[in-house]
């Protein structure tokens, strides 16, 4: 009361609520002081806010050549959401394999391809928690989800993904990249060269005006805009800087195939088994790597894939055509079929018959078998259109082929179907051609003039299967050739010139 007595003497009522409302906003500016201050410690756990790989800050700056914007989002919510509610894996992580994720804090991308995204979720939180990051609870959790190996191969990509990064700020754009930099002058282009750049990343251009005052309309129209575009490019790994010591040697083998092991090593080759000496090298790799799949590379694996590898093989045999010839209404060009022949088994019976069905329908015919001149045999491989022959490794030759060229496989009789599928078929796919197949029947074999027709060879092709590899082999691949019925081989060649013709 006698503090009431004394502002009451000292002040009026008027003054009182004045002085009242000073202090009120006073009050709220010390607090805001406090929070301008300490904003940096007052946020949640940084590291929990995952971005993809362009901040929002990039709006104005990236184009989207892919259409992708709604899944990016999408995939920023998922990962979001399993690492800070800790949701449990669901369909939608479908939809994260094989996009990267970027944490901005760290400028580090972490890459999904583990498990072919199964586990995700413990991988990611994992690495948050080995840099103390995040919580002991989430700790305990996240190592019953993931494996150290998985850890590695994140780590290991982290490591060495370098991304190209954009910035805007306030008055200007700019860029900053490294590695192997291409700058196309009268194009305004510049080129980002990675064999490891994201599938996001890829196709994604950033378009810069080269100058400090953004805000200034006129000033920005006068100067020049350039474009910077990651592309994705397959670099060597040793780029020539390898030799290759050579075991088991084999004159013809290394005769045949000079033109490939030229393109990869800068050096003379060493036969290792007659050389006495001790040679010394900084890292030796001793074997061959291999993936399971027959004609096919995994790109998640070995940053190459088969297009990459059929890129190379048309660099060392200076092959010229890109793409397979596409038919036009009133064109006089025909587009140009190999009939690869065998000699010694599965091979066309009745050739001359196929050779002249095909003429008739508008294709330029080669028949020929493949020899031991593989630059020579490369050079007409790469200059059809179409190729077909029945399943075996003379098939291999597919890889000369020009993009969007048909493969055609005639598949023997006995149960052939699985090897023709998973040999040829699938991995032709990966090198984008388009797969025909043509299975035959028992009347276009030739074992039916070998054995009668109630032989275990004719009415039960399984139980050889069963029997193993070698007794399959010396009969329905050693021992069989094909009379191709053409007339019902007739739609096939059909089919082919119709996608051709798209």
């Amino acid at each position: 009361m006698i503090y009431d007595t004394i502002l009451a003497r000292s002040f009026s009522r008027y003054e009182q609520k004045r002085f009242g409302y000073g202090a009120f906003v006073g009050c709220l500016l010390i607090i805001l002081s406090i929070c301008t201050v300490f904003k940096p410690y007052l946020y949640p756990i940084r590291d929990l806010n995952l971005k993809l790989s362009m901040g929002v800050g990039f709006k104005m700056l990236m184009v989207n050549d892919t259409s992708s914007s709604q899944q990016i989002a999408q995939v920023e919510d998922i990962v979001t959401n399993i690492l800070v509610n800790d949701t449990k894996t669901s369909p939608q992580m479908v939809q994260v394999e094989g996009i990267e994720i970027k944490n901005v804090v760290d400028n580090k991308t972490i890459s999904p391809q583990i498990d072919e995204g199964k586990n995700v979720k413990g991988v990611v939180a994992k690495i948050l928690v080995n840099e103390g990051r995040s919580s002991p609870q989430k700790a305990e959790h996240v190592s019953k989800t993931s494996s150290s190996p998985q850890i590695a191969k994140v780590k290991e990509i982290i490591t060495n993904k370098v991304e190209p990064l954009c910035t805007s700020e306030e008055r200007t754009d700019f860029c900053e990249t490294y590695g192997d930099i291409r700058v196309h002058g009268n194009s305004s282009y510049v080129y980002v060269m990675s064999p490891e750049t994201s599938t996001l990343a890829e196709n994604m251009s950033w378009r810069i005006r080269p100058y400090a005052r953004k805000e200034d309309g006129y000033a920005m129209s006068r100067v020049r805009e350039w474009s910077v575009k990651a592309v994705r490019v397959a670099k060597r790994k040793f780029n020539g800087e390898v030799q290759f010591l050579i075991t088991d040697k084999r004159s013809w083998w290394i005769s045949k195939y000079h033109e490939i092991l030229n393109k990869l090593s800068n050096y003379e080759l060493m036969d290792i088994d007659r050389d006495e000496g001790i040679h010394c090298f900084p890292s030796v790799i001793v074997g061959l790597k291999r993936y399971h799949k027959e004609l096919s590379i995994d790109p998640q694996k070995y940053f190459y894939s088969m297009k990459d590898f059929r890129d190379f093989l048309r660099s060392s045999y200076s092959l010229q055509k890109v793409k397979a010839i596409r038919i036009r209404d009133g064109q006089r060009k025909k587009p140009k079929l190999l009939i690869l022949s065998r000699k010694r088994t599965r091979s066309f019976t009745n050739i001359d018959q196929i050779v002249k069905l095909a003429k008739g329908l508008g294709f330029k015919v080669v028949a020929m078998e493949a020899n031991g001149n593989m630059s020579r045999f490369a050079e007409i491989v790469n200059s059809c259109d179409a190729l077909m022959g029945v399943h075996g490794a003379g098939l291999t030759n597919i890889v000369f082929l020009p993009k969007d060229a048909i493969f055609i496989q005639v598949v023997p009789y006995g149960g052939v179907e699985w090897l023709a599928t998973n040999y040829f078929g699938e991995p032709s796919k990966d090198m984008h051609l388009n797969y025909l197949e043509y299975k035959i029947r028992l009347e276009e074999s030739t074992l039916i003039q070998q054995y009668p027709l109630d032989h275990v060879f004719i009415k039960e092709p399984i139980s050889i299967q069963k029997a193993g590899w070698d007794a399959f082999r010396s009969v329905y691949l050693d021992k069989q050739n094909v009379m191709l019925d053409v007339s019902r081989f007739k739609p096939t060649l059909l089919k082919a010139l119709e996608l051709l013709h798209q």
